[in-house]
């Protein structure tokens, strides 16, 4: 939620009008001086959102209404948890509160068909319940799969935390790679020229085509991003006889690693494991990371040693027949994430406890 990463974005293309992400942001001043700001898209559509509402959308075309254009508070194409309502150091806790107000104000006042803050923190959904009420937004709960550094030494020290059978598995996984002659190097933004951005994006972005999408980002994205936070940037860079056949693309905070975009240039064993998962949680050991996201989906992250963690959602929708509807769905839906989670806890690989 920098200003640096938004305005990249920005700057570059990647969010916009041709984009359908229209920067819409919300700010409260004194005078000259920013007290607090609401990160804010009017969205055309709902890709890039991770929390998925495409069946509402299509409920409202059914009836005959609009559901877009609708807004969406958080840092575009990066499904990670953070703050959302941003206030200044200085300024009074208060901001937040009116931050939250304001939000519904101009959702209103532009007659849009809802508004959704994705990916919050716990701060932030109080402060939307002090502003509102509880009943003001639905909640929406979800699943990732997130690792924990709880004060591991090395790598070695935290894989010595699974049962015999997980830890075998895991460790033949990274050995294989090294057999095959795979090596790794680890790049920040200072590190990374455009020949090596070229080749980083075009293994990144053929893993979209796989898929059958474009990437949502540019080469020039990362450019610029490396350019004005180099050090937030981390590249592992996977090599064989010296030349680049794989990467990750990481982005890293004080406290937190978060995994975004992988893509390699032919199939290789467990190269995608090691890269993406491995790789990353030992830089969190070396670095003294506290908290690994390495993004959405994905149940083979349990062997590896990430856990289920919710995530949380806040939504305001204005037709009062949708509301309703969307509240039943989305309290059932609850209750299925929480017995999602139970079972999934029952698959991760550490040493059972008494």
């Amino acid at each position: 939620m920098r200003h640096e990463f938004l305005l990249a974005l920005e700057r570059t293309g990647c969010v916009g009008e041709a984009s359908g992400w229209s920067p819409n942001h919300l700010v409260i001043e004194d005078g000259e001086r920013l007290l607090g700001a609401v990160p804010l898209y009017r969205k055309a559509h709902s890709w890039g959102e991770f929390v998925f509402d495409w069946s509402w959308a299509r409920a409202y075309d059914q009836a005959g209404l609009q559901y877009y254009p609708k807004l969406v508070s958080m840092p575009p194409f990066t499904p990670a948890t953070g703050p959302r309502l941003l206030v200044a150091p200085d300024a009074s806790p208060e901001v937040r509160t009116r931050l939250a107000q304001e939000l519904l104000i101009h959702a209103k006042t532009e007659r849009l068909s809802s508004a959704h803050l994705l990916f919050l923190t716990d701060e932030d959904r109080a402060a939307l319940n002090e502003a509102h009420g509880a009943a003001a937004f639905l909640w929406r709960k979800d699943c990732q799969f997130h690792w924990f550094n709880r004060g591991y030494a090395s790598f070695d020290d935290f894989i010595a935390t699974f049962r015999a059978d997980k830890r075998k598995k895991a460790l033949r996984e990274r050995r294989r790679v090294r057999e095959g002659g795979v090596t790794f190097r680890t790049l920040t933004g200072a590190d990374m020229d455009d020949r090596l951005w070229d080749i980083v994006f075009g293994f990144s972005a053929g893993t979209f085509e796989a898929h059958g999408h474009e990437h949502y980002l540019n080469v020039e994205f990362f450019r610029a991003v490396s350019a004005v936070m180099p050090h937030t940037v981390v590249v592992k860079l996977a090599e064989y006889q010296g030349q680049p056949i794989a990467t990750a693309i990481f982005f890293r905070g004080d406290r937190v690693l978060y995994g975004r975009y992988w893509g390699a240039a032919a199939n290789y064993h467990s190269l995608h494991f090691e890269t993406c998962y491995y790789q990353g949680i030992e830089y969190c050991i070396e670095q003294g990371l506290q908290h690994f996201e390495p993004g959405t989906q994905g149940e083979h992250k349990i062997a590896r040693g990430f856990e289920p963690t919710a995530t949380w959602s806040a939504h305001w929708i204005a037709e009062p027949r949708f509301r309703r509807a969307i509240d039943r769905y989305l309290n059932d839906e609850r209750a299925a994430i929480d017995q999602y989670i139970l079972q999934v806890e029952q698959h991760t690989p550490f040493h059972r406890g008494p």
